[in-house]
């Protein structure tokens, strides 16, 4: 026995309330398992391959690329057998995509095919003079005055693209050409503006002596060429990742005001665009990586995030976010909560100091962890002993 299930414009983080289909990745009849690629998208964090969350057999598919929609709107159909016919898949159940999606579709009633063929693509997908270009990419040419006959576009048959758009240099100068990346960074800001209204949120930090996880990890790279090294942010995540299983009200989700924990350690890692902006894509289940195979992942999805080539899950579910400055950043950083996540944690630089151990000054490396987390949720104890768990076990980083 099946059932017809809807497959709809997913919300990839709280500061996205739009998506542009940019190209069908399957087909009437296709067989899709979960996981397999269904779509891609163009949104303000890039071009994101969209996922499937159920096997089954696309039915049919209600839009015409290239057209944008509010998130949550109906783009294809798909047959699922038994069980697997629920609306969501169990991990994407939790995350602000699905909670954004579902209200955006009580607001904006789904668009219909018969919609599509009437107003979309005449309107905003071949106009007169036969230019291909993204609704997004239209209005933005429109405000600035942008003469977009005068660019190359690189999506299907040469539809002009958000990435298309030069955001400097002599065309920009001459067009007024509009930025993409200070779109992103203004949903961004009205996502945490969002954040901080509602959300109370407390702050701690810990000075955490890294000088034996340094030696460790310079004694594990001597002999390793530059790309198979590991760096520290690989040792902080495995310790903070091992830290949150006694700390689980620290990594969940806080919607409809009841906070889920989420049995599964999944960390969103920020990171800058050198355009601007930034993504926050999550390494799932961190605690059952080794620490070789969490930088594997850390130098992958920052070269997939700099070419704009993620896939959907990856900016979903993350359960908790880490937020690290590197070694030219500051000695401490404040983030805040990414809803409906509960907690952000702060890595600033590595530096010397002077330390007091079995009272004599010592020399030592150090790191300053930060912790902004939900007073709805947790408190300061709890909040204080995740971090000193963290520290401690970054003293026996061979063990991790």
């Amino acid at each position: 026995m099946s059932k017809i299930i809807d497959v709809t414009m997913p919300s990839l983080g709280a500061d996205m309330t739009e998506g542009t289909l940019v190209e069908w990745q399957a087909k009437p009849g296709d067989t899709l398992n979960k996981g397999d690629i269904i779509a891609l998208l163009e949104t303000q964090k890039g071009m994101i391959d969209m996922e499937v969350y159920q096997q089954g057999v696309i039915t049919e598919l209600l839009l015409e690329p290239v057209v944008s929609v509010p998130v949550g709107t109906v783009m294809a159909r798909m047959s699922v057998a038994g069980e697997a016919a629920r609306p969501a898949a169990p991990e994407a159940s939790h995350t602000a995509a699905h909670s954004v999606a579902q209200a955006a579709a009580i607001k904006s009633p789904p668009v219909t095919s018969d919609q599509v063929q009437q107003t979309v693509i005449p309107q905003s997908i071949r106009p007169r003079q036969g230019l291909l270009a993204s609704p997004v990419v239209r209005k933005l040419a429109a405000e600035q005055q942008l003469d977009l006959s005068r660019l190359s576009g690189s999506g299907p048959e040469g539809a002009i693209l958000l990435r298309d758009l030069p955001a400097n240099g002599p065309e920009a100068n001459a067009a007024g050409s509009p930025d993409p990346a200070q779109a992103m960074r203004s949903a961004i800001a009205a996502a945490m503006a969002k954040s901080k209204r509602e959300i109370p949120h407390y702050y701690l930090s810990l000075e955490i002596d890294i000088t034996r996880a340094q030696r460790w990890l310079a004694d594990f790279n001597a002999e390793r060429v530059p790309e198979e090294r590991i760096l520290l942010l690989a040792l902080l995540l495995k310790a903070i990742a091992r830290s949150l299983h006694k700390y689980p009200a620290l990594n969940g989700y806080y919607q409809q005001q009841t906070f889920t924990p989420n049995s599964a350690i999944h960390i969103g890692n920020v990171i800058s665009l050198r355009e601007g902006g930034l993504v926050v894509p999550a390494i799932h289940h961190v605690d059952q990586l080794s620490v070789e195979e969490i930088m594997v992942r850390l130098r992958d999805l920052s070269e997939r995030s700099r070419r704009g080539v993620l896939r959907s899950s990856e900016l979903l579910d993350a359960s908790i976010t880490v937020s690290n400055m590197g070694e030219r950043g500051s000695d401490l950083l404040f983030g805040v909560i990414y809803p409906p996540q509960v907690a952000i944690i702060g890595i600033g630089k590595p530096r010397k100091t002077m330390l007091i151990k079995d009272d004599q000054p010592e020399v030592a490396e150090v790191v300053t962890v930060s912790l902004a987390a939900d007073h709805r949720v947790s408190d300061g104890m709890t909040g204080a002993r995740f971090l000193n768990a963290r520290a401690n076990k970054l003293q026996k980083p061979e063990k991790l």
